[in-house]
């Protein structure tokens, strides 16, 4: 089963992930900060993380570094409600970019994307 790690500060969010992309059939790890989320990957490696990027503490800007020198092959998809950040080249290490919806069917397509064989 496809493992996604969602990292976000707002527990109503995770909550909204978590329950939509397990009707789709994922496994879902939630975790509120950045601290969190490298504790999990280094526990057990996702198969994908989607990441806020405005945290308190540890921001998700410095989370995608850390990850990226963890472990360059997992996928990342910055999901923030901000669009400014991404003329910012901080976030182009990052494999998608999304801002945020009520609406998760970008964030749903994008994951399927992600997992596809090249």
């Amino acid at each position: 089963m496809v493992k996604v790690l969602v990292v976000d500060d707002d527990e109503s969010l995770r909550m909204l992930y978590s329950k939509e992309l397990l009707e789709e059939g994922y496994e879902v790890r939630t975790v509120p900060s950045g601290q969190d989320a490298l504790e999990s990957i280094k526990q057990s490696r996702p198969d994908v993380v989607v990441l806020d990027i405005k945290m308190e503490g540890l921001d998700g800007l410095s989370v995608l570094d850390m990850i990226m020198k963890h472990d360059r092959t997992i996928p990342v998809v910055l999901n923030t409600a901000y669009s400014t950040f991404k003329s910012d080249f901080s976030t182009w290490s990052a494999d998608a970019y999304i801002v945020k919806s009520s609406d998760l069917s970008e964030l749903k397509d994008t994951i399927k994307q992600m997992l596809e064989p090249s």
